[in-house]
């Protein structure tokens, strides 16, 4: 089994109540790659500029992350400079620089497309809708992710990707400015509406849900005393859950509820240090030990 995972790689500077880092690790398909490939195989499509350091390119290889589909472009690698204040949920954006991602075109290798998931991160929706056209008869399941931009600047392209996953990853206010419902729930049932089978909604340190039309699950975080920096949070928790979920190749609601808690888990984890460096040493024993105290907890 494995996963192809289509989005941004780059560099971020980021200042938190706890620190500062200059041009770490970062992008939408950085962060889920890094923490699918402790489950399954990972095959990365993205861009990548000139100054993108060879020791990048070797963490990600040291992981099993396929690079096939990293491209690297003349110019300088997108970078993204932000910063965390006592809100821990809701980040500063202070500078954004496109760079090579500006004119990102993502071609899924041929070697590819024997993958069982397809996930999209929070890319422009005309992309997504292009990754899909050259997938969608080639894997098993398709899940994307978005973001409140998309959702005003581009709503009509984003609903017909919505309406051609399997499966899509929003937060609590992107799926009230989406349906334009107050109500989480009534929120998801919309959502449920516009074709995908199942909805995750992301609630941060409310923990998290996902609905099918039949069914529901409903789980809290994991409670952490160790919160470094939430940057790339949202893409992990995506990894786990859909890591897991490919691991046992399994597209059934009780295995989805357990991909949720171990995307949970993932997720807590992430938050404890700057951009991927718990990522890099973490083992799936620790994950596994952390599930099972989870697992315990909302007994």
């Amino acid at each position: 089994m494995s996963i192809i995972a289509v989005g941004s790689v780059a560099y971020d500077s980021l200042k938190t109540p706890f620190g500062e880092r200059e041009r770490v690790l970062g992008g939408s398909a950085t962060h889920f790659s890094m923490g699918a490939s402790l489950f399954t195989k990972v095959n990365l499509v993205g861009v990548i500029g000139e100054d993108f350091r060879e020791e990048d390119i070797e963490l990600l290889k040291s992981k099993g992350i396929n690079i096939e589909g990293l491209v690297k472009k003349e110019g300088k690698t997108f970078f993204w400079k932000g910063e965390y204040g006592e809100n821990l949920n809701e980040a500063i954006t202070h500078e954004t620089r496109l760079n090579v991602f500006a004119e990102f075109d993502p071609i899924i290798p041929e070697s590819y497309l024997d993958s069982n998931i397809l996930f999209l991160g929070n890319i422009h929706p005309e992309l997504q809708l292009k990754v899909i056209a050259q997938v969608e008869d080639r894997v098993n399941f398709i899940a994307a992710d978005t973001m409140n931009l998309w959702i005003t600047t581009t709503k009509e392209s984003l609903l017909k990707v919505i309406s051609k996953v399997n499966l899509i990853f929003v937060n609590d206010g992107e799926a009230k400015l989406l349906t334009g419902e107050k109500i989480v729930v009534k929120a998801a049932k919309k959502l449920l509406e516009m074709g995908p089978d199942f909805v995750c909604i992301k609630r941060g340190e409310y923990g998290a849900s996902l609905f099918s039309k039949e069914e529901l699950a409903l789980l809290p975080a994991f409670p952490v005393e160790k919160v470094i920096d939430p940057t790339g949070a949202g893409d992990t928790f995506a990894a786990g859950f859909l890591g897991y979920v490919d691991k046992f190749g399994n597209f059934s609601f009780d295995t989805f509820r357990e991909g949720l808690k171990v995307g949970t888990v993932l997720s807590s984890f992430q938050i404890e240090d700057f951009s991927v460096e718990r990522m890099k040493t973490l083992t799936i024993e620790e994950v596994e030990n952390r599930l099972n105290l989870f697992r315990r907890y909302i007994r």
